[in-house]
């Protein structure tokens, strides 16, 4: 996504706005920066994105929410990390309610300066920020990694992003790629996934990663294998399919959630040996969601199996992260490393 940058440089310790707007919520911070460097949240709350007519009106409903010790500071900055990619001042995103332009979202939330980066760019560059107790190893050695870091997140869509260090002027802050692999094409790795396209392709012309690794997409895939076995479909939502697939009570749920995994699993592997990624992060809200799962699931054998190069990616950590604010603090510690530049 193109980069706004605002014009006019934040100090250390003044507070301002961040957020991170998926299709479903956006989370909305007033974060300030320390001296050391470290994002500190000091408020924080959620906001149902389709219970808002615009991004500016969630902007403003938190801004009048924040404390009076902090009202005059409140809207002078803010930074927004939003699933989707800005041609010009256009956002252009399938998953938002409502549109979104970059300056009329400036002028209508009464906003001096607005910085708009893609999510997932925000959640890789929360990566130096993550408590490593958070983290939780689904395969791969226990060890930190200084190399690319590629982070996945399905949610309500797909997010992708990599992270590379510094390798030019130590101590500068990492440069991050965002990019749009959730729309990129579904690679399936047996008959049963096989099976899966072809009835997806009824549907639709292209059948990407994100209609299955995502949210919509876990209810695409239990639909799909139902229709496949001739069954009527029972359950019409993420959470019912994975609570139904943890309890065991819904096999068609299990089959969906177990397929989510191993196709997870495959393109972490795609794209690690793509990118020359050292370590991977999941993070997004369906993997929060199937921890244990996941842990349990083929996703570990599938990103493996990668030919002669399953042995490169042996080496390769692949850690599940915990989504909650990752995404607006990402955001602040951009916002702040790119406006000082400025």
């Amino acid at each position: 996504m193109p980069e706004s940058i605002p014009s006019a440089s934040l100090r250390p310790g003044q507070p301002f706005i961040a957020a991170d707007v998926g299709g479903t919520y956006a989370r909305l911070g007033l974060v300030q920066m320390g001296e050391d460097g470290k994002v500190a949240v000091l408020e924080y709350r959620r906001y149902a994105c389709a219970a808002h007519p615009s991004l500016a009106a969630i902007l403003r409903a938190f801004a009048d929410a924040v404390p009076v010790d902090v009202d005059s500071v409140r809207a002078e900055h803010a930074v927004v990390a939003i699933a989707g990619r800005l041609e010009g001042d256009t956002l252009i995103n399938s998953n938002l309610p409502w549109p979104v332009s970059l300056s009329q979202t400036r002028r209508d939330a009464d906003i001096a300066h607005l910085g708009l980066l893609n999510d997932f760019e925000a959640v890789a560059c929360a990566m130096p920020h993550i408590d490593p107790v958070a983290m939780t190893r689904v395969c791969g050695p226990d060890r930190p990694s200084a190399g690319p870091a590629l982070v996945l997140g399905p949610g309500t869509g797909f997010g992708a992003s990599l992270c590379l260090p510094s390798t030019f002027q130590p101590g500068s802050p990492p440069r991050v790629l965002a990019s749009e692999a959730g729309h990129a094409s579904l690679a399936a790795g047996n008959e049963r996934e096989l099976d899966l396209v072809r009835q997806l392709l009824k549907r639709w012309s292209h059948v990407d990663n994100e209609r299955v690794l995502s949210g919509p997409g876990l209810i695409n895939t239990y639909r799909a294998l139902c229709e496949i076995d001739g069954r009527v479909p029972e359950l019409d939502s993420p959470v019912m399919i994975t609570a139904a697939a943890s309890e065991r009570t819904d096999a068609h749920a299990v089959e969906a959630v177990t397929m989510f995994c191993a196709l997870l699993g495959s393109l972490a592997g795609d794209l690690a040996v793509t990118f020359g990624a050292d370590s991977i992060y999941l993070a997004g809200g369906i993997p929060a969601q199937i921890g244990d799962l996941l842990l349990e699931s083929e996703f570990a054998a599938r990103f493996l199996n990668k030919g002669v190069l399953g042995e490169v990616l042996a080496k390769v950590p692949v850690w599940l992260v915990d989504h909650g604010q990752l995404g607006l603090i990402g955001a602040a510690a951009w916002y702040f490393e790119r406006q000082a530049e400025y």
